[in-house]
């Protein structure tokens, strides 16, 4: 049954504990090229670095892009209840927990698609 991690760092660590973080960075880059953001997140990358490479591009979509940005979030199928209810009065907590929800929406999807 899937279970979804409380954070960043939870998920990032079970990804690659269950050997499938290369998975989770082709499905996030995979879904950014959907949604015409050129990313190319290295499957090789530590989690630490993919988590501040993803937010610094959240950050500046929301900064700059904010249509594309709503477009990405379609795109990846976060829900739009859990993004109405984070607190927008910071931008950089608001990109973190953004990240956090995108990674979580790519999580399930490749764990998902590795159980069937």
């Amino acid at each position: 049954m899937y279970i979804a991690p409380l954070n960043t760092d939870l998920l990032l660590s079970e990804a690659q504990k269950e050997e499938l973080y290369v998975k989770l960075v082709e499905q996030i880059n995979k879904d950014f090229t959907f949604a015409n953001e050129s990313v190319d997140f290295a499957t090789d990358s530590t989690p630490i670095d993919l988590k501040r490479q993803l937010h610094e591009k959240i950050y500046k979509l929301i900064q700059y892009k904010f249509a594309e940005y709503l477009n990405l979030l379609y795109i990846i199928d976060v829900s739009e209840e859990q993004v109405k209810k984070l607190d927008g009065s910071d931008l950089v907590d608001l990109a973190e927990q953004v990240t956090f929800l995108i990674l979580k929406r790519e999580w399930q999807k490749v764990w998902f698609r590795n159980r069937l």
